[in-house]
């Protein structure tokens, strides 16, 4: 702001030296000059009114000022660079279909103000006005097509922040998904069992326990949904996650599943996986032993046995292997591939592996049924 003023007093200072009509060209110099340095907009005046306003400023005096010519020449290139410079911003900063009629009003004083010194001459001299406008035309049209270039950049940046916050928000939804329907499987599943066997005391309240702690977990995870979804800027530069996805919490999954099922789950984690799998890798290979005992469970009531494998693969040691095999039978997880609604599913799975380069399988496996997932390590982060 006091560049600004100071720039505005040192414009006006020789218009003391001056006959009174002197103003007329200087004031409208110092205001040109001045409004490309203010941030707009200023309180309830905009940038666009503030074009229009100097433009139209601009375009009276240039048709009634009959002053002196030498006043109006002293003046002249500030009051075309200010309005030039002006023009800019308001190309690139006023909305929608408003911008038209502003950049016209304020390019068009700007291409104009030489005709000051000419139009009332004696008589007037047509050809130095067009001289003189053709002149004024260049810092002009250099300063429209800058903020044409800027409002295009502008609008390429807005609408890859748009897309950008869409897809976090889908990958929070399908996160929500994920994690809720694994839950909500767990829970149905237990209810569904209590439902034709007869408990003890002990296991009564052992179950109530696993279905209160499985509650909350899915409340937790829609608790972390809305909050990120009410403010996606507060963690912009992390990836829309719910955060329960690293390689070190696959034990505490596994344990969970076991103890809300009646099968045999054993895990084979290859230590120092945690530190080794960049933050995409790990979360890949989460959601894939994720889905897959969410499918045993729903698809694969009969197995007894459930085997969650994660670790370097053995003849490249640069990407993980990540392997849930079951003896559940096949048939309720061979429709997997062709269902499309609700969830992940082992396409959208697929889908998200292979965007890290790796590969995913689904297929019978002896009297049950195996996913295989294979993911570079290096290519993921």
């Amino acid at each position: 702001m006091f560049v600004c003023g100071a720039t505005v007093v040192a414009i006006l200072l020789p218009a003391l030296l001056a006959p009174p009509s002197a103003l007329l060209v200087a004031v409208p110099a110092a205001l040109a000059v001045a409004a490309p340095m203010l941030p707009w907009p200023l309180g309830r005046v905009s940038l666009a009114r503030t074009g229009l306003g100097l433009g139209a400023v601009s375009l009276a005096v240039t048709a009634g000022y009959t002053g002196m010519r030498e006043a109006a020449l002293l003046w002249l290139p500030f009051e075309v660079c200010g309005l030039a410079v002006l023009l800019g911003r308001v190309v690139r900063g006023v909305p929608g279909r408003r911008v038209a009629v502003v950049a016209a009003v304020t390019g068009a004083a700007a291409v104009l103000v030489p005709l000051r010194v000419t139009l009332w001459a004696g008589p007037p001299d047509w050809r130095l006005s067009l001289v003189l406008v053709v002149t004024a035309m260049f810092p002009v049209t250099l300063a429209a097509a800058v903020g044409l270039y800027l409002r295009a950049l502008d609008t390429q940046r807005e609408r890859a922040v748009a897309e950008a916050r869409r897809e976090q928000r889908l990958e929070l939804a399908r996160d929500l998904h994920d994690f809720v329907a694994h839950e909500l499987t767990g829970i149905l599943l237990e209810v569904q069992a209590a439902q034709v066997q007869a408990y003890d005391p002990e296991e009564n309240k052992a179950l109530l326990a696993r279905l209160e702690e499985a509650s909350l977990r899915a409340l937790e995870s829609m608790d972390e949904t809305l909050r990120a979804l009410r403010d996606p800027d507060a963690h912009a530069d992390e990836p829309a996650t719910l955060r329960r996805d690293r390689v070190d919490e696959l034990p505490a999954l596994v344990e969970r599943f076991r103890g809300a099922a009646t099968k045999h789950a054993v895990l084979e984690l290859e230590d120092g996986l945690a530190d080794l799998l960049p933050r995409q890798v790990q979360r890949t290979v989460y959601r894939v032993v994720l889905e897959s005992l969410t499918n045993v469970r729903r698809h694969a009531a009969k197995a007894t046995e459930v085997t969650v494998s994660v670790r370097r693969a053995a003849e490249d040691r640069d990407a993980v292997e990540v392997t849930v095999t079951d003896d559940g039978g096949r048939g309720g997880l061979l429709r997997l591939d062709r269902r499309r609604g609700g969830g992940t599913g082992l396409v959208e799975l697929a889908a998200r592996v292979e965007a890290l380069g790796g590969t995913l399988t689904a297929g019978p496996q002896g009297k049950g049924w195996r996913v295989r997932a294979r993911i570079p390590i290096r290519d993921g982060g």
